[in-house]
């Protein structure tokens, strides 16, 4: 074979398997080569041989690789990604002078190392590409996608305020989450109290109803909170305030008489007891009570027998009374009476309360004015039904009839709350 072939069979395989920029520089050395045909076949082959190899004048491809990876690729709105590009190469001689970042989402920044992190604020998907830069100025860029989950939308109804004693109506059911994907919720009814006692007031779950009610007894302002999470655990917590307005109430005390009457028959040792309540739900102000005895018509069954009552309040007083006979044209007869055990009371003002309850405690158990309270207690008793006969044990009327007539004023309180 001739040189000339020699040469030419050389610049073809060579032309197949060098880089690009390759056949322009071998076919200059072998145009340097062909015109020095004095130098041995061996040379001019080994010379071919190491224009292949480093590209004759030293001037091969010093592209870098870039390569890009992350420590996560789905997250949540807010969370961080830690981006890693430290796989990334460059031929020797190079070296990598810098790492720029794009993060898809207007965010950018340039590192020298081949690590850095990146905080998402826009929900979707995002390109994070890197660029290696080399110190020869070469570059490469690789990207990955990072999708961004956004956060559930509250949306909340419900009154700014109500009055004590009242429900109101929390609604969140129209809440949703932007993917379209189902959600959940919870209620903290009262963030400055830990219902759960696990130490953090702020995280309790009242109640996980999209549609909740609440009842609140004491005025005040109330704030709570509605977190509402969607099927990759975002998260979204809006706080609320509620007012809650005391009630106002009309007061009136109306003067009203309570009657009892009882009767029976009693032998002697014999009692009965009777119990009732007429102060109940207002103020007892004068009690007027009597025992009477039926008369002894028949001179051999007299003299009248003698019976005693005895009352005992719940509100801590006592007394009794034994029956007596002033005239014996009259019966005998016991009385037990007490005026001014409570004051009048004012009427016809509005007072500010809670609740209707509240306030009908507040007044009816006024500090000096709950005399009389509670059940009262009456017993009767046949103390002597056995007149003075000569003879011993022979009574013809072993008893007594008796009737006990008891009135009682009492001032009933009536409380009608005023306004809508």
């Amino acid at each position: 074979m001739t040189l000339d072939g020699d040469v030419h069979e050389l610049s073809q395989s060579t032309e197949v398997s060098s880089p690009i920029q390759q056949p322009y520089i071998v076919k200059r050395c072998m145009s340097i080569m062909i015109r020095n045909t004095k130098y041995p076949t061996f040379l001019i082959v080994a010379s071919l041989v190491v224009v292949s190899l480093s590209g004759c004048t030293g001037l091969g491809s010093n592209v870098p690789n870039a390569k890009i990876s992350a420590d996560q690729t789905e997250i949540n709105l807010g969370e961080t990604v830690n981006f890693d590009a430290r796989e990334s190469t460059t031929p020797s001689p190079t070296i990598i002078d810098e790492f720029q970042w794009d993060f898809g989402d207007g965010g950018s920044k340039t590192t020298k190392q081949g690590i850095t992190s990146y905080t998402f604020v826009s929900p979707g998907y995002h390109d994070v590409e890197v660029t290696v830069l080399n110190d020869d100025g070469e570059i490469d860029r690789d990207s990955i996608s990072i999708f961004v989950n956004a956060p559930p939308t509250i949306v909340l109804e419900m009154p700014t305020f109500i009055k004590s004693g009242e429900t109101a109506t929390l609604d969140a059911s129209q809440s949703f989450d932007p993917e379209g994907a189902g959600i959940e919720v919870m209620w903290d009814f009262n963030i400055f109290s830990d219902s759960n006692n696990d130490g953090d007031p702020a995280n309790d779950a009242d109640s996980t109803l999209r549609i909740a009610e609440l009842m609140i007894d004491q005025a005040g302002n109330r704030t709570g909170s509605v977190t509402v999470v969607d099927d990759k655990g975002a998260v979204s917590t809006t706080s609320w305030n509620l007012m809650v307005v005391s009630r106002v109430f009309n007061i009136v005390w109306e003067e009203q008489i309570v009657e009892a009457n009882w009767n029976g028959y009693l032998e002697q040792g014999e009692s009965v007891v009777y119990e009732h309540e007429p102060g109940l739900g207002g103020r007892v102000i004068q009690l007027n009570s009597t025992l009477t005895l039926s008369r002894e018509l028949i001179p051999i069954m007299l003299p009248e027998d003698n019976f005693t009552f005895s009352l005992d309040m719940e509100s801590g007083w006592s007394t009794f009374a034994s029956t007596s006979q002033d005239n014996i044209t009259e019966n005998s007869s016991a009385s037990i009476d007490r005026g001014e055990m409570n004051s009048y009371p004012d009427s016809g003002y509005t007072l500010s309360a809670d609740s209707k309850e509240s306030l009908e405690e507040q007044l009816l158990n006024q500090a000096g004015e709950r005399f009389g309270q509670g059940t009262w207690t009456w017993i009767i008793t046949a103390d002597q039904c056995d007149p003075d006969l000569p003879v011993d044990g022979v009574d013809p009327d072993q008893g007594n009839d008796w009737e006990l007539a008891v009135t009682v004023i009492v001032m009933v309180l009536r409380i009608s709350e005023v306004g809508p």
